[in-house]
Formats: structure tokens, C-alpha cells, sequence
């Protein structure tokens, strides 16, 4: 078990084509770091960099109070689990578990040990005799997942390890991984572009794009409290949906005008914006999908739009409607609409919908960042 610290970490390649500008992090000894964002945003970088697989051009890391930058990846004290598994096809589970222990010229019966307890901690003891081939898909997951954990490492990685998985077989794992780290109770670092993964695993989240962190919190604050508008788009599905509008201060405090409705907001929202000293101004208004309010008639507060997409997921209906020019996506519960629609809407029903006053989110259009910080 082990802290970890990434101090101004940069990683540069041939050409100065920089991967990962001027990443901080300090990771708690037992905590699960997730690290998030689309492909190329440098987070698999990040994390090869930990592994001492890629070289850190800049800055400093730093396991425990070892600063490890040219220390070697076998004495680092880490295991690293891969999206492809990298099992040895001639050798059964045993074996592949139980590899680099021998490397290590450990006693058979401390390999033994540590062999068939990993094995019953991931379900896999019937098929320790099976070789890789005879697996499957979750299956050998796990036995990669065994592999790493009779090291005992210091620090568990993994590399968007549920990504060659089946939706069904990746929400098992992703349950399985969870009651991994409650048993094992290690420090883990987990890379994927799965926004659901990193909602569901991580203790924080480090959400990455263009190779600069964009922020990092918990699941629910980086959901509650976006720091930008590509955090806001990226976190949720479907993702929060985006309108052009203005910021009016007046006497009584401040209200959202967006094409020509009055968007009111909470207390809270006021008086954050009072306390940075804001005046009107040109903003973009966030509101996620599940938080806007269809309505059954127009009325004060009110956008009238038209169905265009109607998708029924059988607990919710995801409304695609057309606002103007403005393409908008509600998730309303089923047992919200009114009978006639519990299949979904028909294309061109005109439907009226509102902002909640405390679940809208703004941002500044220059900076694309949360105006509340």
C-alpha cells in the first residue's frame, strides 16, 4: 500500500508533440484514482508513465517517499493489468498466475497460497487447470486481474480492462471490481474512456482532455459542480444539453433570459454569482436532460418545442425535441407521461418544458468555464 505523487509531470515526444502537459496529482494511500476522458487525451500515457513504460520527461513521481522516475518498472512495486489481457497461451491459469512469483524464486507453497487465494477471491479456483484459450473473455479478465494481485503490489493499474467486454459482461466486472478493492484494499489507479466506469469505481475522478486535467473530485462533484463546459458535456449520458442566453441582473438579483423566456434561479446560484461581482452578460446555459421539466400546457417560464426523436428505454423515455433551431434531449420517467404516450411521443407533438431554478449550470462563452467556479 502506498501514496502516490505526480508533481508537474509532462510527457513529451519526438517532434515536441507533448502527450500530457503539467499533470499534478497526489494520490491517497488505499484510494481508487480514476483517470477519464476521450482517446488521445493522454490518460494511458499517464498511467504508463506510473509503470515506468514510458519515460517522464518532466517533473517528479513519487511512490511512498521514493522518487521512482528511473527506477525500473520491476522494482516499482506495481501491477499492471492490460485491455488484451496478455495471458501465456501454453499455460494454464495456475501457471499464469503463479509466473512471476517463480521469477521471483518465491517457495512453492507461499505460491501456492497466494495462487488459490487470488483464484477465490475472483471466482476462477475450478479453472485453474484450464489454459487461457478454453476462457472466456471475462473469465481471462479475471485471471489477468489474479496475476496482478499475488504480487501484492503496492499499487494496482489498470488499463481500460473491461473495454473488450460485452455491455452485459462489463457491468458484472465492474461489480466484481468493486468487491475486489473492498477485499484487497490497495491503492488502485484505472484508466478508461467510460464515463460510467469511472461514475461507478472511482473514490475521484481525473477527467483529462488534450493532455491537461480539466478537473478532479468525486463522481458527484465533477456531476453537481462541472468545472467547464467540456466536463459538463462528457460527464452523464446523454450528455447536458447547451443553450445561447443571457445573464440579466437587475434589482432583485439575477434571472437567465433565453429566446425571450425567463429562465429564474435559486437563491444559492444568486448569490454566487453576486459574490464574484457579475453583471449582464452573454453565457451558456447547461441544464442536464433528466433535470428539465416537461410541462403539460405552456405557461410562465416555459420553452414550446417539437418532438423529432422519441426513444423508449422501457423506465424512461430520451425525447429528442427541437426548440427553435435548437436540438434538445429530455429524460423523462415513464410513468411521468400520460398513458397515450407511455410508448413514446409521435414525431411533431408539440411539447412545452422548463428549467428547474437550483439544476441549471452556467458558463462563460469566452472561457467555457463555470462562472460559479
Amino acid at each position: 500500500m502506498a501514496t502516490l505523487s505526480l508533481k508537474n509531470v509532462k510527457k513529451i515526444y519526438d517532434k515536441n508533440v507533448v502527450a500530457v502537459h503539467d499533470f499534478n496529482l497526489e494520490i491517497a494511500d488505499k484510494e481508487f484514482i480514476v483517470l477519464v476522458g476521450p482517446s488521445g487525451c493522454g490518460k494511458s500515457t499517464t498511467l504508463r508513465m506510473i509503470a515506468g513504460l514510458e519515460d517522464i520527461s518532466e517533473g517528479d513521481l513519487y511512490i511512498g517517499d521514493r522518487r521512482v522516475n528511473d527506477v525500473e518498472p520491476k522494482d516499482r512495486d506495481i501491477a499492471m493489468v492490460f485491455q488484451n489481457y496478455a495471458l501465456y497461451p501454453h499455460m494454464t491459469v495456475y501457471e499464469n498466475m503463479a509466473f512471476a512469483l517463480k521469477l521471483r524464486k518465491m517457495p512453492k507453497d507461499e505460491i501456492d497460497r497466494r495462487v488459490r487465494e487470488a483464484a477465490e477471491i475472483l471466482d476462477i479456483t475450478q479453472y485453474l487447470e484450464r489454459k487461457p484459450k478454453a476462457l472466456s473473455g471475462g473469465q481471462r479478465q479475471r485471471v489477468a486481474i489474479g496475476r496482478a494481485i499475488v504480487r501484492e503490489p503496492q499499487v494496482f493499474l489498470m488499463d481500460e480492462p473491461l473495454s473488450n467486454l460485452d455491455a452485459k459482461l462489463r457491468n458484472q466486472m465492474r461489480a466484481e471490481i468493486i468487491k475486489l478493492r473492498q477485499r484487497i484494499d490497495t491503492t488502485f489507479i484505472y484508466v478508461t474512456h467510460d464515463q460510467t466506469e469511472a461514475m461507478t469505481l472511482g473514490d475521484r475522478i481525473v477527467i483529462m482532455k488534450d493532455g491537461y486535467i480539466q478537473q478532479i473530485g468525486t463522481p458527484q462533484q465533477v456531476f453537481d459542480h462541472p468545472a467547464n463546459v467540456f466536463v459538463a458535456g462528457f460527464i452523464g449520458t446523454p450528455q447536458m444539453n447547451f443553450f445561447d442566453a443571457k445573464l440579466i441582473k437587475d434589482g432583485n438579483g439575477y434571472y437567465v433570459d433565453y429566446a425571450g423566456t425567463r429562465v429564474n434561479l435559486a437563491k444559492n446560484i444568486q448569490e454566487g454569482l453576486a459574490a464574484k461581482g457579475l453583471g449582464s452578460m452573454d453565457v451558456i446555459l447547461g441544464c442536464r436532460p433528466e433535470h428539465l421539466i416537461l410541462k403539460p400546457s405552456a405557461g410562465e417560464g416555459t420553452v414550446t418545442a417539437h418532438v423529432d426523436v422519441s426513444e423508449m428505454m422501457g423506465s424512461e423515455v430520451h425525447l429528442h425535441v427541437v426548440a427553435g433551431e435548437k436540438e434538445v434531449v429530455l429524460r423523462i420517467p415513464s410513468t411521468d407521461l400520460p398513458a397515450q404516450h407511455r410508448a413514446g411521443i409521435p414525431f411533431g407533438t408539440e411539447v412545452d418544458f422548463t428549467f428547474p431554478e437550483a439544476l441549471v449550470h452556467l458558463f462563460d462563452p469566452s472561457t467555457e468555464k463555470n462562472l460559479l467556479g
